[in-house]
């Protein structure tokens, strides 16, 4: 077998492996809107469905309510909904999503460092 079509199949497999690697998927937008402590409201009649199509699709708005903000969350495409929540609900919100990012940022560097490590013996680095 020629030294280019190991490098290849190496290469490949490398990338398969990665592929294949068990992670667990990340929770979607609602699941930790409602683990953040939101409450989902259902656009359950007329009037609701014209607010929620009123509002910016998938983006948070902050209203006032007593003084307090309050965050509405519009989702009309998945669930139909609107995720209102406050101040602790939105932070600890955006915590979840800082700790998902950075979960995947490390998940990043391993996979990096293992393929950075790599050796392919007398073969040497590939592509070199």
């Amino acid at each position: 077998m020629k030294p280019s079509a190991i490098a290849a199949l190496v290469v490949v497999s490398i990338a398969a492996s990665a592929c294949a690697t068990t992670q667990n998927p990340p929770p979607d937008k609602g699941n930790m809107l409602s683990a953040a402590g939101f409450k989902m409201r259902m656009a359950d009649s007329p009037a609701r469905i014209a607010s929620l199509k009123s509002l910016p699709p998938n983006e948070f708005t902050v209203k006032s309510q007593n003084g307090q903000p309050v965050f509405i969350y519009a989702d009309p495409t998945v669930c139909g909904c609107l995720y209102v929540g406050n101040q602790d609900a939105f932070s600890a919100y955006q915590q979840m999503v800082f700790q998902q990012k950075l979960v995947k940022e490390q998940e990043m560097t391993a996979m990096m460092n293992e393929q950075a490590s790599f050796d392919l013996g007398p073969w040497g680095p590939p592509f070199y």
